[in-house]
């Protein structure tokens, strides 16, 4: 029986200077240990963006934060993180993937432990700033390494289910893990924890990621270009995590929303007639790429939104603490690791990424439609279980986007595709959560103004928040039914 090949990240051949992939003896046991490295990487800059959260109530009262200040211990990191991604990636092309991931690693663990001794907020900021370029850095280029490492079909399908459940854990582990930290140690330690596992990594990271010197320089630099992009998505991130403060309407809203607009479109322009372009807009005409691309920002929109109103309605709601909110938690994550790892790379191999990705998918809708009924008074093991466990659907269908995602990029540009996807992710979780909480929050007001007592109103909020979300997840299901396409078999 024929069996459905991952879709290969390269379309050309690769550059002269990275090593041949190899697939047998101790150079293809080092290619797996360059997975773990990888993955370990990507889960600890994963996980510092959620665990972060469960702790904030003692960070405020530590540190002495203002209401408003606070939200900058995760904003900080947001906007580094998310407007440097692209720039990373393509950096990773043109001077080496490796050289790239080290520093970016290096970067953030150390900036993991002036978060830790930061004895005021300005000095907390500033580290959470370094951890978010510390972080794009490593990120962006890890899919790179990884689709230029395996490609055998059923080796990259296993490598990039490996990674994706990387990244879905960690979010969902970071809420249980900053609040067993916070309630048994400190919040300090939340950051600590970053110190062993990112010296590790780095021991391990020299000897067995892949030798590249990249490009080079004369293959272009497009100065003008990074500056547009990395301004215009700072901006806009900016712009999007202060709507919870400022309002959608707001003049600063509106105003800093159409500069960001109008930053990117620049940038756009600028890629369609420069001569040695930062983004080479060719990375976007194979159908999957963009689609793909597409349906990662509704689908993480909805997802991450989940994560974050569900742990809001077990703490708002049913007076769950930060331990148990992140057990409540437990679940999902469980859930989405066993079938991201021990499923959804059999399941692509038989029927194909794209019809892995439309039952995630279907599996997801379900998920927040039963969400928009959730009671006042929910009892978890009859009304949030299955819930949890329907999560399974994220299991499936982030490796198997990914794989599309990466499909079409050429060897030379697998940098750029990684930091491009993971860009898209980034903005999928900053607008859904401002989307989605801000509807939420007004729901909310409205009921109170009503007479809704207090509990009744937060999960009226809740309710309508899950069900634009469900509408998101739909969405992305026609996107991806009606764009994408099954790669080649081979």
């Amino acid at each position: 029986m024929s069996q459905t090949s991952a879709p290969r990240a390269a379309t050309g051949t690769a550059p002269a200077t990275a090593e041949p992939p190899v697939t047998g003896g101790p150079a293809s046991r080092r290619r797996w240990l360059a997975l773990g490295v990888i993955a370990s990487g990507t889960l600890m800059t994963i996980l510092d963006g959620s665990i972060v959260t469960v702790a904030m109530p003692a960070i405020q009262q530590d540190l002495g934060f203002s209401a408003a200040g606070l939200s900058w211990v995760v904003n900080a990191y947001l906007l580094a993180f998310g407007s440097l991604l692209l720039l990373a990636g393509r950096l990773g092309d043109l001077f080496g993937r490796k050289r790239m991931f080290l520093a970016g690693t290096a970067l953030f663990t150390g900036a993991s432990v002036l978060a830790g001794v930061a004895g005021s907020p300005a000095v907390l900021i500033a580290a959470r700033f370094l951890q978010g370029v510390g972080s794009a850095a490593a990120t962006a280029v890890a899919l790179g390494i990884l689709v230029t490492l395996f490609v055998e079909p059923r080796e990259r399908a296993r490598a990039i289910a490996v990674f994706a459940f990387t990244g879905a854990a960690g979010a969902s582990l970071g809420s249980v893990l900053g609040g067993v930290l916070t309630d048994l140690l400190n919040w300090q330690w939340i950051f600590f924890i970053n110190l062993p596992i990112g010296l590790a990594a780095l021991a391990i990271a020299r000897p067995a990621l892949p030798a590249d010197r990249g490009l080079g320089r004369a293959a272009g630099a497009d100065v003008l270009g990074a500056l547009l992009v990395t301004a215009g998505l700072g901006l806009g991130l900016h712009t999007v995590v202060s709507v919870e403060s400022r309002g959608w309407t707001s003049p600063a809203t509106l105003g800093f929303g159409a500069i960001a607009v109008l930053l990117l479109a620049a940038f756009v322009a600028r890629q369609a007639t420069a001569v040695s372009p930062l983004m080479p807009l060719r990375i976007l005409r194979p159908r999957n790429v963009a689609g793909a691309n597409l349906v990662q920002v509704l689908m993480v929109a909805a997802c991450f939104a989940f994560q974050v109103l569900v742990a809001l309605y077990l703490q708002q709601v049913l007076g769950y603490g930060a331990a148990g909110t992140g057990l409540a938690m437990l679940p999902a994550a469980v859930t989405i690791g066993a079938v991201s790892l021990g499923v959804s790379a059999r399941l692509s191999a038989r029927f194909g990424e794209r019809n892995v990705l439309l039952a995630g998918l279907a599996l997801l809708v379900g998920v927040l439609g039963l969400l928009t009924r959730v009671p006042v008074r929910a009892d978890y093991l009859t009304d949030l279980l299955p819930v949890m466990l329907l999560t399974a659907g994220f299991g499936l269908a982030l490796p198997a986007l990914t794989s599309l995602g990466m499909s079409g990029a050429r060897s030379d540009d697998a940098g750029l595709a990684s930091g491009l996807f993971n860009t898209t992710q980034q903005l999928g979780m900053a607008v859904g959560v401002a989307v989605l909480a801000t509807l939420a929050a007004g729901r909310t007001e409205e009921l109170l103004a009503a007479g809704a007592s207090q509990p009744a109103a937060l999960t009226g909020g809740f309710r309508l928040a899950f069900a634009v979300a469900t509408g998101l997840l739909v969405a992305a299901f026609a996107v991806a039914f009606t764009v994408l396409r099954q790669p080649a078999r081979r």
